[in-house]
């Protein structure tokens, strides 16, 4: 299993740990806000899934499509479990933690650590309707490739790139370029 593998479940164990209510819209919520704020900092994401422009907001489409109907991966329903609930009249899966499975927070830096827990606490009791339009903010990558590509593009990480951002858009753009080579040659990617 790669790191990047990895990562990703300990960010969803994580997650489902530290916040209420983790449904799936608010978990690609986490999980988009914390791949795009590790980009904005330090030019590569910490997980690296590929997030499109759906109505809704930003999605994982490769892990959503493992994680849509309930029935987990097994690598990831070693740690989680889907509780089937009815929200609003529809139905919703809900994550939460198996009793025994701990948080391997050795498969993250420091940076990643402090984002991770930045986000659980920011949006701890925020449902994911509220995640949604958050991550639909006027200048935002979600909403910028809605504008210049349509909808069900994918949104690229470039985009977090901003005037407060520690790196410039040229630094960002060879990281990633780096970070994308790395992944393919290797297939070490979070969803392959």
């Amino acid at each position: 299993m790669s790191m990047y593998r990895q990562k990703l479940l300990n960010a969803v164990l994580f997650f489902a740990k530290e916040t209420k209510r983790l449904n799936k819209t608010k978990l690609s919520k986490l999980l988009y806000f914390l791949d795009f704020e590790h980009f904005r900092q330090t030019g590569y994401p910490s997980i690296g899934l590929k997030y499109y422009a759906f109505d809704y907001g930003p999605l994982p489409r490769n892990f959503w499509a493992e994680i849509h109907n309930g029935e987990l991966p097994e690598d990831l329903a070693e740690k989680v479990n889907a509780i089937q609930k009815i929200e609003g009249g529809r139905q919703e899966i809900e994550f939460r933690p198996k009793p025994k499975a701990e948080v391997d927070f050795s498969l993250f830096t420091l940076r990643e650590q402090e984002i991770l827990k930045k986000f659980a606490y920011i949006y701890n009791d925020s449902s994911g309707k509220t995640m949604s339009d958050i991550s639909h903010e006027y200048g935002h990558p979600w909403e910028v490739t809605i504008q210049t590509k349509g909808e069900r593009e994918e949104i690229d990480y470039l985009l977090a790139i901003d005037e407060n951002s520690p790196i410039d858009i040229e630094q960002a753009r060879e990281s990633l370029h780096d970070y994308l080579e790395m992944t393919k040659l290797f297939n070490i990617g979070p969803t392959e």
